[in-house]
């Protein structure tokens, strides 16, 4: 690349790899083990350390700072650990995503998410495709979020945790528990309803949704424990995206899978 696309304020350590077309602004720091892909730009006061891999066609805004280290008391400095970072996300300011902490790990972030202003993805998260962090959103260690999910601003999510694929999250919630694949989900804890609107814009077919509608009515209203009600789906003749939900559920972490609000009358389940 031309060195005209490098701001002169800019700190770029010589052994880091820089494809055709990136441009770094102002008083942005690059660290020696970085790859970034082509057209990426990299605005200014943005600090890129440790092994960190961004693919191309990236925009990352004013301030973020890429693979500093965990935010884990156990880290060892000389644990060799990553960020891998996909192709055509944005990034915008000062959100930070914070290298893996166990030894030969990595923090992944895959294609064309949004990582909203302020947004953190703590040490060891995987986050999907076309997922969208808004503003000041939290993401502790470990933390897997599936494709397509949208975190509304201010939201926290313990360590450990799963959020299923297309789950829309309202703002200022917290969770602790994993939140199944195409719910709502909102408050502490609290699942509200199915993410209608998002299916019927994915272009789920009339036949998925009502087999989603199924299985969500099973584990969620049925009176059945989660035992006895992913024993009578074995037996139902469900597939595709309902039979995602259920394995989703089958294969919760510890804490389990969030509740249905009590008293929510006001799913909607015309899908």
């Amino acid at each position: 690349m031309s060195d005209g696309k490098i701001h002169p304020t800019a700190i770029v350590d010589p052994d880091a790899q820089i494809g055709v077309d990136v441009e770094i602004g102002p008083f942005s720091v690059i660290g020696p083990q970085a790859v970034i892909g082509q057209k990426t730009i990299v605005q200014s006061h943005v600090v890129i350390e440790g092994q960190v891999t961004i693919g191309s066609g990236n925009f990352i805004g004013h301030g973020a700072i890429i693979g500093a280290p965990p935010q884990d008391i156990s880290f060892s400095p000389e644990r060799k650990t990553m960020v891998e970072i996909g192709n055509d996300n944005v990034i915008r300011e000062y959100c930070t995503i914070h290298r893996g902490s166990p030894d030969g790990s990595a923090t992944k972030i895959g294609d064309k998410n949004f990582l909203m202003a302020g947004a953190h993805v703590g040490h060891n998260c995987a986050v999907g495709n076309n997922v969208v962090i808004a503003n000041n959103c939290l993401l502790a260690g470990h933390v897997r979020v599936d494709d397509g999910a949208f975190l509304g601003g201010g939201s926290t999510f313990h360590q450990h945790m799963h959020v299923g694929r297309m789950v829309m999250v309202q703002g200022s919630s917290a969770f602790g528990k994993d939140l199944p694949p195409f719910v709502i989900a909102a408050e502490r804890n609290q699942i509200f309803g199915l993410n209608v609107v998002g299916l019927r814009r994915a272009g789920f077919s009339a036949k998925d949704r009502e087999e989603i509608k199924a299985a969500f009515k099973l584990v969620y209203q049925s009176g059945l424990n989660i035992g006895q009600a992913l024993e009578k789906a074995a037996m139902m003749k469900l597939a595709g995206p309902a039979r995602e939900f259920l394995d989703f559920v089958a294969n919760a972490k510890k804490r389990g899978i969030c509740p249905l609000k009590r008293g929510n009358a006001g799913m909607e389940m015309s899908l």
